[in-house]
């Protein structure tokens, strides 16, 4: 396999929230992912994913499944009641309002809601794995991944150009890293997977050694035909048909 070159990536923000997903796949350890949640644009959706990553309101993503991956697209997860783009709970209820679209899909590892249309987010999310500028306006961002994107590159490695993934991943711990949370971050990242509107994504950032091998030249998500209830951020090619069509 070629050698995984990492992309360029926007600017950490250094907002001081970080939460964090520990990873399994096929029931092995995979490693750890760190987010980095922006406050300032989405305090109400981050408010939402921290509780959610801490279990404080008695449910949450811990022993969930990331149970939608399609290479060079997204990996699709936070539906931990029926496991398969169909559930959901937010800590506001059923469901809550788009809150804010400032910040944009614009590099590999920006986190976003996944949603059923306008004003029906949930607990369920989605990783970016490439740029995704069609979601802007569509689906709200509110954090990027800060460490690990490695195990976002292996969680990859298990997708299909459908979804389903050839081996099972699951969220098998996560919580809140930030300073003065449950669990303290293992490494000081320097990976930026951040844009602040109006400002110029950087051009490169630190390599990380442990970083898988990706396969190069993934192919462009399909349409993905789906239950009308599934909450899923619409493919590349439904996207062409407008905005806010889900696949």
């Amino acid at each position: 396999r070629e050698a995984y070159s990492p992309p360029a990536m926007p600017n950490r923000l250094g907002t001081g929230s970080e939460v964090y997903l520990d990873i399994s796949i096929g029931g092995l350890p995979a490693g750890r992912i760190v987010i980095e949640l922006n406050t300032a644009a989405c305090p109400r959706t981050c408010e939402n994913f921290r509780v959610l990553c801490t279990g404080a309101k008695g449910y949450g993503y811990r022993n969930s499944a990331m149970h939608r991956v399609i290479p060079n697209f997204c990996v699709h997860g936070g539906d931990f009641t029926n496991a398969d783009g169909t559930g959901g709970r937010s800590i506001y209820g059923r469901s809550f309002p788009d809150e804010s679209f400032a910040l944009r899909h614009c590099a590999p590892g920006i986190v976003s809601m996944a949603n059923k249309g306008p004003n029906t987010n949930n607990s369920q999310f989605f990783i970016t794995l490439t740029q995704t500028d069609w979601l802007d306006g569509v689906h709200v961002a509110f954090g990027g991944v800060v460490e690990g994107f490695n195990v976002v590159k292996r969680i990859e490695e298990v997708g299909t150009s459908a979804g389903k993934t050839t081996a099972k991943v699951m969220i098998t711990g996560c919580g809140d890293c930030s300073p003065g949370g449950n669990v303290p971050t293992s490494l000081v990242a320097t990976r930026d997977f951040h844009h602040v509107p109006g400002q110029a994504p950087a051009t490169e950032y630190g390599t990380y050694p442990e970083d898988e091998a990706a396969p190069a030249g993934a192919p462009a998500a399909p349409v993905v035909p789906a239950p009308a209830a599934d909450a899923r951020p619409p493919s590349r090619s439904s996207a062409a048909g407008g905005k806010g069509k889900t696949s």
